[in-house]
């Protein structure tokens, strides 16, 4: 950089000024009027510049061509181009930056400098402003669908109805209980057949299971992260609330979760998105803003029908069937906070100018001749 200006600067160089005197008419010797600079090579080209006397006038101005002439030099100068440059030897200038400076570090949309208000602007610079949606089995600790299966089997046989085909056990996964016997199994209609028989189905669950959880590589480690940068989490599941609040004091996360969403707290289970929305609201956060954790089509489903972001976790399913998901991953200690704000990172009117905006609204002129006079 420094040559090029140097190779393009009035005063990288000395002026040689004709060794050849002039004369004038009555032979009279007169000094030159131009400057003749030394050749120069610039761009691959030898070039010879000539310019008029750097004498100052009189009033100790220069001239205007001069200044005009020094003015297209600079602007030539700041225009250099890496580009332009001849490539020789392949070599790159050294301009002390790194040659994609945009990857750091991530934009933050929520983040607007114009705000007055210093604490609203260092709380949307945090992660306060997103919300994350576990779900249990699959996510948070390891899943054995095998034991789900047993558990329907068993009770079509207490309960004498048909054995249910493999294809109707892998429809009903993840559903809530008396959903998949009313509306897949067709099984009974009543609602207080249909409560006896879920509850019996989750008792027949958790004898098979025997209490013994086992965290996923990487998930407590993930939690705790986002616990470190205040981040609110929900969890969600299908299964009791009791069963779900003794089984994450069991393996040490009970208190990570502000939210907790149970089977009895919704009226649908999977794919309908309310048990999300329902989480959603609980932790304060518009759908937008949340992230949704799960391991399955029918999340990924429920998700995006709540206008919520999911990142899949292939714990049962290979990675390309949950292609349809925002972000496909394996463990969840692979995620960063910074990878949760791109997800997040929308433009919403909620993150505009910050200041409240004041809608006056112009009342119509009534119309006296309307008015009923025996009112009066």
């Amino acid at each position: 950089m420094i040559e090029s200006i140097a190779a393009t600067s009035l005063f990288g160089h000395c002026p040689i000024y004709g060794g050849n005197l002039m004369r004038d008419v009555y032979g009279k010797r007169k000094s030159s009027s131009s400057v003749r600079f030394q050749a120069t090579e610039l761009l691959g080209r030898r070039i010879v510049v000539s310019l008029p006397s750097l004498k100052p006038k009189k009033d100790g101005l220069m001239s205007p061509t001069i200044k005009a002439l020094a003015v297209e030099l600079t602007r030539e100068v700041y225009s250099y181009r890496e580009d332009k440059l001849p490539k020789k030897h392949n070599n790159k200038i050294d301009s002390g930056f790194a040659p994609r400076p945009d990857l750091w570090s991530p934009t933050n949309r929520a983040d607007n400098p114009s705000l007055r208000n210093p604490l609203l602007r260092q709380e949307r610079m945090g992660c306060g402003w997103l919300g994350a949606i576990f779900e249990w089995e699959g996510v948070l600790i390891e899943d054995n669908p095998d034991l789900e299966k047993q558990a329907w089997l068993a009770l079509s046989r207490e309960e004498g109805k048909p054995s249910p085909p493999a294809f109707l056990l892998k429809r009903i996964e993840g559903m809530k209980n008396e959903h998949a016997i009313s509306e897949v199994l067709c099984w009974s209609r009543d609602p207080a057949q249909l409560k006896r028989l879920a509850n019996r189905k989750e008792k027949i669950y958790q004898a098979l299971q025997g209490g013994i959880y086992t965290l996923r590589p990487g998930s407590k480690e993930f939690v705790s992260l986002l616990m470190h940068y205040k981040i609110p989490m929900a969890l969600v599941s299908t299964r009791p609330r009791n069963a779900l609040e003794s089984a994450t004091m069991e393996i040490g996360i009970g208190d990570n979760f502000s939210v907790i969403v149970a089977a009895e707290d919704v009226h649908r289970g999977k794919p309908d998105p309310e048990m999300f929305v329902y989480a959603a609201q609980l932790l304060n956060f518009i759908p937008e803003r949340c992230i949704v954790f799960g391991n399955s089509n029918q999340t990924i489903e429920a998700a995006h029908d709540a206008r919520m972001k999911c990142v899949a976790v292939a714990s049962k399913h290979p990675v390309y069937e949950l292609g349809a998901a925002d972000l496909v991953l394996r463990h969840l200690d692979e995620l960063t906070v910074v990878d949760l704000k791109k997800l997040a990172d929308i433009e919403l009117d909620e993150f505009g100018s910050g200041e409240p905006v004041v809608m006056m609204e112009v009342e119509e002129d009534s119309d006296i001749s309307s008015v009923d006079d025996s009112f009066w």
